[in-house]
């Protein structure tokens, strides 16, 4: 295997991604018009393979360096990061090969379901993370068969992975009740058949594309009595054992960095306990304890807040309270790079980062690292959706110390309940019953739970549950599709339903989405 091999690899990978997204997009579980996973790992992909063809060098180890580059500032979705992930690791491990063998193969596979583990927080199994340590165990069991050979080994990890894939139906009941595989799952399948065909004389006919995605989501984040941070000197499997250890300890935990330098940050009730558990494994130093409940003021510097934004109003808006935008485009995430440059943008040494999106929660963990290593200090907090955002973005305060503010927002963001209303683009069975497309869709906290034909009457079922466990500020963020009428309506009907709640109507102009409503 040759520099240039590497990079067929990726091209076709890309292109084969690129005939099959939409078939992927379409298995997702989720009916949803933005639900797109194949989109997501294609980005990833391009992103991957804008590196590596500007990269002349002919060796193995700077093209594979490049692609774990593109993809890791490129990542889009849950699936992009996972497989920018995966990606790192094979980079990783093919550039410390001497010789590109069979064996190199495997431990770059090995390498990169490792890494795969490790980006997510609590894994699930019956995902992708699932397919590609199928794929890593069949080419480690084909190398101790006695195989030295690079296509038999990718063979063996290609067809591991399609029969991991068939079975992600068994191991999570919403792909079993959808009938049908992981989207994910089944885009890496679609990545590893690239590597196998570009790798065999024979070439071949690319797998067959079928498929549906599960998000995986890092929990949110809570913020407790103190927050621990301090670079740590440790080889890499001390540091892997402190991030398990730190994950019973407390909430947010960070353990970053290459080799034997490592970036720490926890929030824990036992700031004792994390610093010892660094002691246990390394050399910590630089140790800083900040105490959450303190509202003792100190000197900060320069302060930002980046956003996630879906719509050119809130976007304006976002600007006028002095935050710093960054515009994703319909049915497209935006990618780790975009996030870092705002971070840039922002021009402050403290950042505070709003994804305003589940499928983006992951993309902000990454430019947070990226950024953490070039000496920014960031903390993202998982808003869920863009009215949770602009309740944040609405108690910031850089006045207060930046833990304080951290605390006031987060507090703000997740005390704001959330829903939305969009139409659906398949025929699904949802957890409200079955849905047709072209039905109205609303979608509660994350989960689909109206289904009707009139969007003005599943905008009342929706308002008024979330009311119903308490409020007394509705948030109305309308898209560009809402109707002046149905705004007019709407406003007019809280205000006879709901005499004692504040009603604010904000023009979003987000694509896809109707109405946005949040409750605080």
């Amino acid at each position: 295997m040759t520099g240039a091999t590497l990079r067929g690899w990726l091209l076709e990978a890309r292109d084969s991604l690129d005939r099959s997204r939409d078939v992927i997009d379409s298995l997702n579980v989720f009916p949803v018009p933005d639900g797109d996973t194949g989109t997501n790992l294609l980005l990833t992909l391009e992103a991957a393979c804008a590196e590596v063809e500007i990269c002349a060098d002919p060796d193995v180890a700077p093209v594979a360096e490049a692609a774990a580059r593109g993809a890791l500032l490129g990542a889009r979705g849950n699936s992009g990061v996972i497989v920018s992930q995966i990606l790192r690791g094979v980079g990783r491990a093919l550039s410390d090969s001497a010789s590109i063998d069979g064996g190199a193969i495997a431990r770059a596979l090995r390498l990169g379901a490792d890494q795969a583990y490790r980006a997510v927080a609590r894994p699930v199994e019956g995902t992708i993370l699932t397919v590609i340590r199928a794929a890593a165990e069949a080419a480690e069991r084909a190398v101790e068969s006695g195989t030295a050979e690079i296509s038999p080994v990718l063979d063996a990890a290609r067809g591991a992975a399609m029969e991991a894939l068939e079975r992600t139906p068994q191991m999570l009941d919403v792909l079993r009740r959808a009938g049908v595989v992981d989207a994910g799952g089944q885009g890496l399948v679609v990545i590893l058949d690239a590597w196998a065909r570009v790798a065999n004389v024979d070439g071949g006919d690319p797998v067959v594309v079928h498929g549906a995605s599960i998000d995986v989501h890092p929990g949110p984040v809570s913020a407790e009595d103190y927050e621990v941070m301090f670079l740590l000197d440790a080889d890499r499997e001390s540091a892997d054992h402190l991030r398990e250890e730190l994950d019973r300890l407390g909430t947010s935990v960070v353990v970053v960095g290459d080799e034997d330098l490592w970036n720490v940050h926890v929030h824990t009730a036992d700031a004792g306990a994390a610093i010892e558990a660094g002691l246990r494994v390394g050399r910590p130093y630089r140790i800083r304890v900040t105490h959450l409940g303190s509202h003792e003021h100190v000197s900060v510097s320069a302060r930002g807040v980046v956003v996630v934004t879906h719509g050119a109003q809130i976007e304006q808006l976002v600007r006028d309270a002095g935050g710093v935008p960054v515009s994703a485009k319909p049915r497209e995430a935006p990618a780790t790079r975009s996030l870092v440059e705002a971070i840039e943008e922002a021009h402050a040494s403290t950042v505070i980062l709003l994804p305003s999106d589940s499928d983006c929660i992951a993309v902000a963990g990454l430019a947070a690292d990226v950024a953490r290593e070039m000496g920014y200090r960031v903390v993202v907090i998982p808003t869920r959706s863009i009215v949770q955002s602009l309740a944040a973005l609405a108690v910031h305060d850089p006045s207060m110390s930046f833990d304080d503010d951290v605390v006031a927002m987060t507090r703000a963001a997740g005390a704001t309940r959330y829903a939305a209303v969009t139409i659906a683009v398949r025929d699904a069975l949802t957890m409200a019953g079955p849905c047709r497309t072209g039905d109205v869709l609303g979608v509660v906290g994350g989960e689909i739970a109206h289904v009707g034909g009139d969007l003005v009457a599943v905008c009342q079922a929706m308002m008024d549950e979330l009311i119903a466990a308490d409020g007394s500020l509705i948030t109305v963020v309308t898209g560009s599709d809402a109707r002046a009428a149905d705004v007019e309506f709407l406003s007019s009907w809280l205000g006879r339903a709901h005499p004692t709640i504040e009603v604010v109507v904000q023009p979003g102009g987000q694509p896809l989405w109707p109405f946005i409503i949040g409750v605080e």
